[in-house]
């Protein structure tokens, strides 16, 4: 096999594309398929750095993982991070072109994007014996079809089976498989091969009955009804939540190993960016991560994070909306632990230069923190390396703020006051040792008899998430014609659902 292809579209967003996709890629790497994920274009906030410091999707360097291939800028050519409602940054193959808004994206810009995305697909399928393809949203958005580059676009320039997901768990699912289907104009339905059920909680059994008037409405089959999975922790890529206020992060459940639990508050500032950072603090036994949006809310936190934020200003002006701004200094005068993660560490310094991203000038941070900040044009993308706490770390840094630490004890990037500690990298606490002495400090500031597992691995605990994904695929799925999809192509023949696109 070389060149073979799928694409997992998806009748809504968050239906389990990406994690789909990531089983998919997890099963064939185990078959000994050379295998890549793609996704030509991704909306998200939540980022990642490649080695060559490129900018692509998280989850599309979690699927790379389930892949077991080095991430490239190739899989995922054009990001797109919202600064609000109606604007993104492009990511163009790794490195920001520019902020545009949404009418002059989809009026003319994407359209030009088409040839590089077709370019990336086709230099993957050169090198590897299947891509596996992510859509975005619904491949029946009629309104924007006309310049798709990443559902039903990329599918027929690149003659791609597509394999639509259904989130059962929200209902409505057979309606939507259906729906989906018919909104399609002829040539797009005839790549349409059929339908993976996702989150299906109960006895199959009493599916099948509407899988087989599916199939009778449609002329396509269910390819197989996954089931919901808990705890998977895997990494989003939902770039528009608002808030994620009441949600608990969670990967494994064990009791703690000393005799407290250690509580930790996420402040659900707007435009949060790559809050999987704290999910290896979830993963941790014994600690209990929850996105938070009040003050009071922070009062029985033993930590509280400030994590990044497309929007440091943004994020700044929220805060102090909140009352979060004066319970933050509140924490740090009294010794309290609070960690300021990229956004979050420069909302925590004293002074803010932003003619950038906000474009508001000069602004007052919250003063906790003896750094100021300057936005530059150029952003920072890097995979740095370090040492802090007497343990060895990696991180990233996707940033335009240059910080001047002006005192403090130094912390990685950034500074240490008190219990207070700032720095722009991402991903350091997925350091194990690094992670352990942190929370160890974290519980002597709060006075708590939390006690680290001496050997918890989070890059243990991902690979082992992957592969609960890969046998979702392998055990739920029909692996076989799956694989006759990725080699043959849709089959011939499939049948037209009225009415087709408008």
């Amino acid at each position: 096999m070389r060149g073979g292809g799928l694409l997992v579209a998806g009748t809504t967003s968050d239906a389990g594309k990406s994690v789909v996709t990531a089983g998919i890629c997890r099963w064939l790497v185990r078959q000994g398929v050379k295998v890549a994920p793609f996704k030509g274009q991704n909306m998200s906030l939540n980022s990642f750095v490649t080695r060559e410091g490129a900018e692509i999707g998280r989850a599309q360097a979690m699927q790379a993982q389930a892949a077991r291939v080095e991430p490239s800028a190739l899989m995922n050519p054009v990001l797109l991070k919202p600064g609000s409602d109606r604007s993104s940054q492009v990511v163009l193959m790794g490195k920001p072109v520019g902020e545009m808004s949404a009418r002059g994206y989809h009026g003319g810009r994407q359209q030009t994007l088409f040839e590089p995305v077709m370019a990336c697909l086709e230099e993957l399928r050169g090198t590897y014996d299947a891509v596996i393809c992510e859509g975005a949203g619904s491949p029946a958005e009629i309104n924007l079809r006309r310049t798709d580059i990443v559902n039903m676009g990329i599918a027929r320039a690149a003659k791609l089976p597509v394999v639509v997901v259904g989130d059962i768990d929200r209902g409505g699912v057979f309606a939507q498989f259906f729906g989906t289907t018919a909104l399609l104009a002829p040539e797009d339905q005839e790549l349409v091969a059929g339908y993976l059920v996702n989150k299906f909680r109960g006895d199959v059994t009493l599916l099948e009955p509407g899988l087989d008037m599916l199939h009778g409405l449609t002329g396509r089959r269910t390819f197989g009804v996954l089931p919901y999975a808990h705890g998977l922790g895997i990494d989003e890529e939902d770039g528009l939540r608002v808030s994620l206020r009441g949600t608990v992060r969670e990967s494994v459940v064990a009791p703690p190993v000393g005799e407290d639990v250690l509580r930790v508050a996420v402040c659900a500032v707007p435009l949060m960016s790559n809050f999987t950072d704290v999910d290896a603090l979830a993963a941790e036994p014994g600690v209990v991560v929850r996105f938070v949006d009040r003050p009071e809310e922070l009062v029985d936190a033993d930590l509280v994070v400030v994590p990044g934020t497309r929007g440091t200003v943004k994020a700044l002006a929220w805060l102090r909306e909140r009352g979060l701004a004066d319970a933050l200094a509140r924490r740090a005068a009294e010794g309290r632990p609070v960690l300021g993660i990229c956004g979050g560490f420069q909302a925590l310094g004293e002074r803010i230069e932003d003619e950038v991203e906000s474009k508001a000038g000069v602004v007052d941070g919250l003063g906790v923190l003896p750094v100021r900040i300057r936005f530059g044009v150029e952003k920072t993308l890097a995979r740095p390396v370090g040492e802090a706490l007497g343990e060895r770390v990696e991180g990233y840094e996707i940033h335009h703020g240059v910080a001047e630490v002006l005192g403090g004890t130094p912390f990685l990037d950034g500074c240490r006051v008190g219990a207070v500690w700032g720095t722009h990298w991402h991903g350091s606490l997925e350091s194990d040792g690094f992670r352990r002495a942190f929370l160890r400090e974290v519980a002597a500031a709060a006075g708590r008899r939390f006690v680290p597992a001496p050997d918890t691995s989070f890059g243990t605990l991902r690979e082992e998430q992957l592969d609960r994904l890969g046998d979702l695929i392998e055990e739920h799925a029909d692996t076989d014609a799956l694989l006759r999809l990725i080699e043959k192509g849709a089959p011939q023949g499939l049948p037209f659902v009225p009415p087709g696109a408008p």
